[in-house]
């Protein structure tokens, strides 16, 4: 059953039975990316998503583009000897 907000809310929210309800699955840190916060003067690069979060709420909101997301490059484990 979803419960019915008043309209300025914009949003129904889902109970923890309907398909469409996620949880957090792991509490392990996620760094399997890289972020780009892109503004009209300039680009910033993030490995948290916190970072990317705090820096998209506090900037000027005029300046702010998009945020890409990059895939770390993986480490090149070495081989034979040494």
């Amino acid at each position: 059953m979803r419960v019915k907000w008043p309209s300025f809310f914009m949003t129904d929210l889902i109970d923890r039975d309907d398909p469409q309800f996620f949880e957090q699955t792991s509490d392990i840190p996620y760094d399997r990316h890289h972020y780009k916060v892109v503004t009209t003067t300039n680009e910033y690069i993030f490995d948290d998503y916190e970072q990317v979060r705090q820096m998209w709420w506090n900037y000027d909101s005029s300046m702010l583009k998009y945020v890409e997301v990059i895939d770390k490059p993986k480490t090149k484990k070495k081989k034979g000897f040494g």
